[in-house]
């Protein structure tokens, strides 16, 4: 059994993360997290998703920190989950933590990459299978397809709400294609007069947004002649969640590191 607090529990991702641990039988929850200006509306975790369930709410992991094994975060504020973090890899605590928060800047990364040299984490800005897989692909496509006159664009888009832009997933996709191919050139957008036409040495990134698009992601390799496009759609955060919800059940016990999706589903 894997004893879980799920911090952002009244967002639309904690949500749908606190059902399917609720139906899963290897997870217990015994806390939810959320922000003081939200967590006075519900006392308990059941309130929450209609369901018989007695764990308590509140702003601060301090008081429900010990009872817990993992910790899931998906706050929608990346120096609260920096916060939790660092409650987490204290010594008195020693807590693993799965972090689906995006919108880290590089400073934050660093933190986070020194704090997993005490606890396990697992970061991962997509937690689907479907999208792991992509990254893969992805992968695999570049690395064959370097030097051969494609060039590279990556499109993506989500629901209207949705704050960082692009979205974490697409940074991803674009620290891959960057290590495949050399290119260290990216625009995000574009506008105005090329002379000679598109460089080749760019990848570009469009992030739409708009109505209630779970998220949908392709990066595209246009060659002369032929287009390759690698596509991921996805239609329920029920596929996020069930990732989150594994990568909770791998992580307890593991070592101290840095690990992502690719680890959790064994797909490296």
């Amino acid at each position: 059994m894997v004893r879980v607090i799920i911090s952002g529990i009244m967002g639309r991702m904690g949500r749908t993360i606190a059902r399917l641990a609720f139906e899963d039988s290897d997870i217990e929850i015994v806390a939810g997290i959320e922000s003081p200006d939200c967590a006075h509306y519900h006392n308990t975790v059941g309130e929450v998703i209609g369901a018989e369930i007695s764990a308590p709410i509140t702003s601060d992991l301090s008081e429900v920190i010990e009872f817990g094994d993992v910790i899931i975060d998906f706050a929608n504020n990346t120096e609260a989950v920096l916060g939790h973090l660092r409650l987490a890899a204290a010594d008195k605590n020693k807590k693993a933590m799965v972090i689906g928060t995006t919108g880290f800047n590089d400073e934050q990364i660093n933190e986070i990459k020194e704090l997993s040299r005490d606890i396990p984490v697992v970061l991962a800005p997509n937690m689907s299978i479907g999208v792991n897989l992509l990254f893969k692909l992805v992968q695999e496509a570049a690395k064959v397809l370097k030097g051969k006159g494609f060039d590279i664009e990556v499109v993506e888009m989500h629901h209207r709400y949705k704050k960082d832009a692009p979205s974490g997933t697409a940074v991803k996709l674009v620290d891959i294609l960057k290590n495949e191919t050399g290119i260290n050139r990216v625009i995000y957008g574009r506008e105005g007069h090329y002379e000679g036409g598109r460089p080749s040495d760019e990848i570009a990134v469009f992030a739409l947004r708009g109505g209630d698009v779970v998220g949908e992601h392709t990066v595209i390799f246009a060659g002369i002649g032929e287009r390759i496009e690698l596509t991921h759609k996805a239609s329920s955060r029920d596929i996020f969640a069930k990732g989150a919800v594994e990568a909770a059940k791998w992580i307890k016990d593991k070592e101290p590191g840095l690990y992502d999706m690719l680890d959790v589903l064994g797909i490296k």
